[in-house]
Protein backbone atom coordinates (compact mmCIF):
# COMPACT_ATOMS: atom_id res chain seq x y z
CA UNK A 1 0.00 0.00 0.00
CA UNK A 2 2.95 2.22 0.21
CA UNK A 3 4.24 2.33 -2.83
CA UNK A 4 2.52 3.54 -6.13
CA UNK A 5 2.54 1.63 -9.01
CA UNK A 6 3.12 4.72 -11.35
CA UNK A 7 6.01 2.92 -13.44
CA UNK A 8 3.60 0.48 -14.25
CA UNK A 9 0.41 2.38 -14.86
CA UNK A 10 3.11 4.47 -17.79
CA UNK A 11 3.15 1.51 -19.86
CA UNK A 12 -0.35 0.61 -20.09
CA UNK A 13 -3.50 -0.80 -18.82
CA UNK A 14 -3.16 -2.19 -15.16
CA UNK A 15 -5.50 -4.50 -13.46
CA UNK A 16 -4.07 -4.90 -10.10
CA UNK A 17 -5.19 -8.07 -7.30
CA UNK A 18 -4.07 -8.43 -3.92
CA UNK A 19 -4.21 -12.20 -4.24
CA UNK A 20 -4.90 -14.99 -6.49
CA UNK A 21 -6.11 -18.30 -5.94
CA UNK A 22 -4.93 -20.64 -8.30
CA UNK A 23 -8.87 -21.39 -9.25
CA UNK A 24 -8.90 -17.59 -10.40
CA UNK A 25 -5.68 -17.49 -12.41
CA UNK A 26 -7.14 -18.48 -15.63
CA UNK A 27 -9.32 -16.10 -15.85
CA UNK A 28 -7.80 -13.25 -14.31
CA UNK A 29 -4.66 -13.78 -16.92
CA UNK A 30 -7.23 -14.57 -20.15
CA UNK A 31 -6.88 -11.47 -21.94
CA UNK A 32 -3.43 -10.06 -20.23
CA UNK A 33 -0.75 -8.98 -22.97
CA UNK A 34 1.66 -9.20 -19.40
CA UNK A 35 1.03 -10.57 -16.06
CA UNK A 36 3.62 -9.65 -13.00
CA UNK A 37 3.20 -12.52 -10.59
CA UNK A 38 5.17 -13.74 -7.04
CA UNK A 39 4.41 -17.30 -5.82
CA UNK A 40 1.21 -18.08 -8.03
CA UNK A 41 1.95 -20.88 -10.21
CA UNK A 42 2.14 -20.31 -13.71
CA UNK A 43 1.67 -23.50 -15.55
CA UNK A 44 -0.25 -25.09 -18.81
CA UNK A 45 -3.23 -25.30 -16.48
CA UNK A 46 -3.33 -21.93 -14.97
CA UNK A 47 -2.26 -20.52 -18.56
CA UNK A 48 -4.32 -22.16 -20.89
CA UNK A 49 -6.65 -19.26 -21.58
CA UNK A 50 -4.01 -16.90 -21.58
CA UNK A 51 -4.05 -16.68 -25.28
CA UNK A 52 -2.40 -13.19 -25.58
CA UNK A 53 0.16 -13.71 -22.94
CA UNK A 54 3.46 -12.50 -24.53
CA UNK A 55 5.55 -11.77 -21.08
CA UNK A 56 5.14 -13.20 -17.11
CA UNK A 57 7.34 -10.89 -14.99
CA UNK A 58 8.02 -12.24 -11.65
CA UNK A 59 8.30 -9.74 -8.86
CA UNK A 60 11.16 -11.90 -7.58
CA UNK A 61 14.33 -13.93 -7.89
CA UNK A 62 13.38 -17.33 -7.87
CA UNK A 63 11.20 -18.86 -10.94
CA UNK A 64 10.22 -22.16 -9.76
CA UNK A 65 6.63 -21.11 -9.73
CA UNK A 66 6.72 -21.11 -13.09
CA UNK A 67 6.96 -23.61 -15.72
CA UNK A 68 9.68 -22.10 -18.00
CA UNK A 69 9.78 -25.48 -20.85
CA UNK A 70 5.87 -24.24 -21.14
CA UNK A 71 6.02 -20.85 -21.39
CA UNK A 72 9.21 -21.69 -23.93
CA UNK A 73 6.98 -23.92 -26.03
CA UNK A 74 4.45 -21.20 -26.11
CA UNK A 75 6.40 -18.02 -27.08
CA UNK A 76 5.70 -16.90 -23.58
CA UNK A 77 8.80 -14.71 -22.02
CA UNK A 78 9.87 -15.04 -18.62
CA UNK A 79 11.95 -12.63 -16.63
CA UNK A 80 12.77 -12.04 -13.21
CA UNK A 81 14.44 -9.64 -10.68
CA UNK A 82 17.92 -10.30 -9.41
CA UNK A 83 19.60 -8.15 -6.71
CA UNK A 84 16.49 -6.05 -5.41
CA UNK A 85 16.53 -7.31 -2.09
CA UNK A 86 20.67 -7.80 -1.86
CA UNK A 87 20.55 -5.01 1.11
CA UNK A 88 17.54 -5.36 3.04
CA UNK A 89 18.60 -9.21 3.68
CA UNK A 90 21.73 -8.86 4.95
CA UNK A 91 20.50 -5.96 7.39
CA UNK A 92 17.84 -8.73 8.59
CA UNK A 93 20.77 -11.24 8.70
CA UNK A 94 22.94 -8.81 10.85
CA UNK A 95 20.00 -7.75 12.88
CA UNK A 96 19.14 -11.30 13.73
CA UNK A 97 22.62 -12.46 14.84
CA UNK A 98 23.70 -9.10 16.96
CA UNK A 99 20.40 -10.16 18.45
CA UNK A 100 20.92 -13.78 19.24
CA UNK A 101 24.86 -12.69 20.35
CA UNK A 102 23.83 -10.26 22.09
CA UNK A 103 21.03 -11.68 23.99
CA UNK A 104 19.56 -8.23 23.67
CA UNK A 105 15.69 -9.89 24.04
CA UNK A 106 16.39 -10.72 27.47
CA UNK A 107 17.66 -7.46 28.14
CA UNK A 108 14.93 -5.81 26.75
CA UNK A 109 12.68 -7.56 29.02
CA UNK A 110 14.81 -6.83 31.74
CA UNK A 111 13.90 -3.34 31.72
CA UNK A 112 10.12 -3.75 29.95
CA UNK A 113 9.24 -5.21 33.00
CA UNK A 114 10.39 -3.08 35.17
CA UNK A 115 12.55 -5.75 37.01
CA UNK A 116 15.75 -3.46 36.56
CA UNK A 117 14.02 -0.91 38.71
CA UNK A 118 13.51 -3.03 41.15
CA UNK A 119 17.01 -4.46 40.97
CA UNK A 120 18.46 -1.61 42.78
CA UNK A 121 21.25 -2.07 40.26
CA UNK A 122 22.91 0.32 37.74
CA UNK A 123 24.35 -2.68 35.28
CA UNK A 124 22.89 -5.99 34.82
CA UNK A 125 25.54 -8.50 32.24
CA UNK A 126 23.00 -11.92 32.81
CA UNK A 127 23.02 -13.56 30.55
CA UNK A 128 26.45 -13.85 29.45
CA UNK A 129 26.93 -12.07 25.75
CA UNK A 130 30.00 -12.70 24.18
CA UNK A 131 31.85 -10.33 21.03
CA UNK A 132 31.60 -11.63 17.73
CA UNK A 133 35.15 -9.60 16.96
CA UNK A 134 37.53 -13.02 16.41
CA UNK A 135 34.49 -15.45 15.87
CA UNK A 136 34.20 -17.40 13.35
CA UNK A 137 31.03 -16.48 10.78
CA UNK A 138 29.99 -19.06 7.96
CA UNK A 139 28.14 -18.36 4.93
CA UNK A 140 26.52 -20.53 2.65
CA UNK A 141 25.63 -19.54 -0.46
CA UNK A 142 27.87 -16.67 -1.60
CA UNK A 143 25.82 -14.90 -4.23
CA UNK A 144 25.35 -10.84 -4.32
CA UNK A 145 23.61 -11.77 -0.54
CA UNK A 146 26.02 -14.06 0.97
CA UNK A 147 28.46 -11.82 -0.31
CA UNK A 148 27.19 -8.53 1.26
CA UNK A 149 27.32 -10.71 4.67
CA UNK A 150 30.76 -11.41 4.60
CA UNK A 151 31.24 -8.08 3.86
CA UNK A 152 29.81 -7.10 6.88
CA UNK A 153 30.95 -10.12 8.94
CA UNK A 154 34.87 -8.87 8.26
CA UNK A 155 34.03 -5.61 9.09
CA UNK A 156 32.99 -6.66 12.32
CA UNK A 157 36.12 -8.36 12.97
CA UNK A 158 35.05 -12.04 12.09
CA UNK A 159 37.25 -14.44 10.38
CA UNK A 160 34.78 -15.75 7.31
CA UNK A 161 34.69 -18.92 5.93
CA UNK A 162 32.35 -19.63 2.89
CA UNK A 163 30.88 -22.75 1.11
CA UNK A 164 29.49 -22.02 -2.30
CA UNK A 165 28.48 -24.33 -5.19
CA UNK A 166 31.68 -23.51 -7.64
CA UNK A 167 34.97 -23.11 -5.36
CA UNK A 168 37.59 -20.30 -7.16
CA UNK A 169 39.42 -17.64 -6.31
CA UNK A 170 37.45 -15.47 -3.33
CA UNK A 171 38.16 -13.13 -0.47
CA UNK A 172 37.82 -15.46 1.44
CA UNK A 173 38.58 -18.87 2.73
CA UNK A 174 36.14 -21.66 0.72
CA UNK A 175 35.38 -24.85 2.89
CA UNK A 176 33.37 -28.02 2.60
CA UNK A 177 30.04 -27.79 4.47
CA UNK A 178 31.22 -30.22 6.99
CA UNK A 179 34.09 -27.88 7.69
CA UNK A 180 31.71 -24.91 7.05
CA UNK A 181 29.17 -26.11 10.16
CA UNK A 182 32.40 -27.99 12.49
CA UNK A 183 34.28 -24.54 12.54
CA UNK A 184 31.51 -21.78 12.44
CA UNK A 185 30.38 -19.61 15.57
CA UNK A 186 28.11 -18.00 13.27
CA UNK A 187 26.20 -19.32 10.17
CA UNK A 188 24.36 -17.81 7.58
CA UNK A 189 22.27 -19.41 4.96
CA UNK A 190 21.84 -17.49 1.75
CA UNK A 191 21.54 -20.48 -1.01
CA UNK A 192 18.78 -20.88 -3.49
CA UNK A 193 17.12 -24.26 -2.78
CA UNK A 194 17.98 -27.62 -5.23
CA UNK A 195 17.82 -30.82 -4.81
CA UNK A 196 21.97 -30.51 -3.92
CA UNK A 197 20.60 -28.16 -0.73
CA UNK A 198 17.39 -29.47 0.58
CA UNK A 199 18.23 -30.32 4.10
CA UNK A 200 21.59 -29.86 4.01
CA UNK A 201 21.49 -28.40 7.50
CA UNK A 202 20.93 -31.80 8.63
CA UNK A 203 20.67 -33.71 11.81
CA UNK A 204 24.24 -35.23 11.29
CA UNK A 205 25.33 -31.75 10.57
CA UNK A 206 23.41 -29.94 13.40
CA UNK A 207 25.21 -31.80 15.92
CA UNK A 208 29.06 -30.93 14.56
CA UNK A 209 28.24 -27.42 15.15
CA UNK A 210 29.60 -25.82 18.32
CA UNK A 211 26.89 -25.55 21.49
CA UNK A 212 27.56 -21.83 21.09
CA UNK A 213 26.71 -21.35 17.53
CA UNK A 214 23.90 -19.13 16.34
CA UNK A 215 22.26 -20.15 12.90
CA UNK A 216 20.55 -18.10 11.04
CA UNK A 217 18.68 -18.85 7.60
CA UNK A 218 17.29 -16.44 5.39
CA UNK A 219 17.55 -18.64 2.11
CA UNK A 220 14.64 -20.75 1.79
CA UNK A 221 13.25 -23.39 4.65
CA UNK A 222 13.77 -26.43 3.24
CA UNK A 223 17.33 -25.49 2.88
CA UNK A 224 17.48 -27.14 6.70
CA UNK A 225 15.85 -29.80 8.50
CA UNK A 226 13.31 -28.31 10.44
CA UNK A 227 12.47 -30.73 12.97
CA UNK A 228 15.58 -31.71 13.70
CA UNK A 229 16.85 -27.83 14.28
CA UNK A 230 14.03 -27.62 17.00
CA UNK A 231 15.74 -30.34 18.21
CA UNK A 232 18.46 -29.06 18.61
CA UNK A 233 17.25 -25.39 19.82
CA UNK A 234 15.21 -27.71 22.88
CA UNK A 235 18.33 -30.13 23.91
CA UNK A 236 20.70 -27.09 23.93
CA UNK A 237 23.13 -28.26 20.85
CA UNK A 238 22.88 -24.91 19.59
CA UNK A 239 22.43 -21.72 20.97
CA UNK A 240 20.54 -19.52 18.67
CA UNK A 241 18.42 -19.99 15.76
CA UNK A 242 16.86 -16.97 14.05
CA UNK A 243 14.74 -17.56 10.42
CA UNK A 244 12.92 -16.22 8.25
CA UNK A 245 12.10 -18.90 5.49
CA UNK A 246 9.73 -21.90 6.16
CA UNK A 247 9.00 -24.94 3.84
CA UNK A 248 5.24 -24.02 4.08
CA UNK A 249 3.97 -20.15 4.59
CA UNK A 250 3.00 -19.89 7.55
CA UNK A 251 3.87 -22.17 9.11
CA UNK A 252 0.49 -24.45 10.37
CA UNK A 253 0.08 -25.32 14.25
CA UNK A 254 1.71 -28.44 13.86
CA UNK A 255 4.81 -27.14 12.48
CA UNK A 256 8.24 -27.89 15.08
CA UNK A 257 9.06 -24.35 15.38
CA UNK A 258 5.87 -23.70 17.66
CA UNK A 259 7.86 -25.33 20.09
CA UNK A 260 10.22 -22.41 19.56
CA UNK A 261 8.13 -19.13 19.93
CA UNK A 262 8.37 -17.98 23.35
CA UNK A 263 12.63 -19.12 23.62
CA UNK A 264 14.68 -15.65 24.13
CA UNK A 265 16.95 -17.38 22.03
CA UNK A 266 14.94 -17.76 18.84
CA UNK A 267 13.91 -15.20 16.56
CA UNK A 268 11.46 -15.93 14.14
CA UNK A 269 10.15 -13.47 11.44
CA UNK A 270 7.10 -13.79 8.71
CA UNK A 271 9.48 -13.88 5.09
CA UNK A 272 10.25 -10.13 5.47
CA UNK A 273 14.05 -9.63 5.17
CA UNK A 274 13.45 -9.11 1.19
CA UNK A 275 10.83 -6.65 2.26
CA UNK A 276 12.78 -3.15 3.10
CA UNK A 277 10.65 0.04 1.54
CA UNK A 278 13.89 0.77 -0.71
CA UNK A 279 13.80 -2.87 -2.05
CA UNK A 280 10.47 -3.05 -2.79
CA UNK A 281 10.75 0.29 -4.64
CA UNK A 282 13.43 -0.99 -6.76
CA UNK A 283 11.76 -4.61 -7.20
CA UNK A 284 8.90 -2.71 -8.94
CA UNK A 285 11.07 -0.27 -11.29
CA UNK A 286 12.87 -3.03 -12.59
CA UNK A 287 9.32 -5.10 -13.30
CA UNK A 288 8.26 -2.17 -15.20
CA UNK A 289 12.23 -1.53 -16.72
CA UNK A 290 11.91 -5.45 -18.17
CA UNK A 291 8.26 -4.68 -19.64
CA UNK A 292 9.69 -1.56 -21.68
CA UNK A 293 13.04 -3.30 -22.53
CA UNK A 294 10.85 -6.47 -23.60
CA UNK A 295 8.72 -4.62 -25.74
CA UNK A 296 12.07 -2.41 -27.43
CA UNK A 297 12.79 -6.04 -28.42
CA UNK A 298 16.05 -6.37 -26.02
CA UNK A 299 16.78 -9.12 -23.92
CA UNK A 300 16.92 -8.28 -20.35
CA UNK A 301 16.30 -10.22 -16.81
CA UNK A 302 15.35 -13.62 -19.13
CA UNK A 303 15.28 -16.64 -17.59
CA UNK A 304 13.53 -18.84 -20.23
CA UNK A 305 16.27 -18.42 -23.06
Amino acid sequence: EDLSLEPLLRLGEVVRYDATAPNEMAERVSDADVIVVNKVRCNAQTLLAAKKLKLICLAATGFDNVDVPYCREKGIAVCNVVGYSTDSVAQLTLSMVLSLATNLSSYRDYVATGKYTESGRANAVAPVFHELCGKTWGIFGYGNIGKKVAKIAEAIGCRVLVCKRTPSDEDYPVVSFETLCRESDVLTLHSPLSEQTRGILSHERLAEMKPNAIVVNVARGAVLDEKALAEAILAGKIAGFGCDVYTTEPFNKDHPYNALLSLPNVILTPHMAWGAYESRARCLDEIAENIAAFFRGELRSRVDL
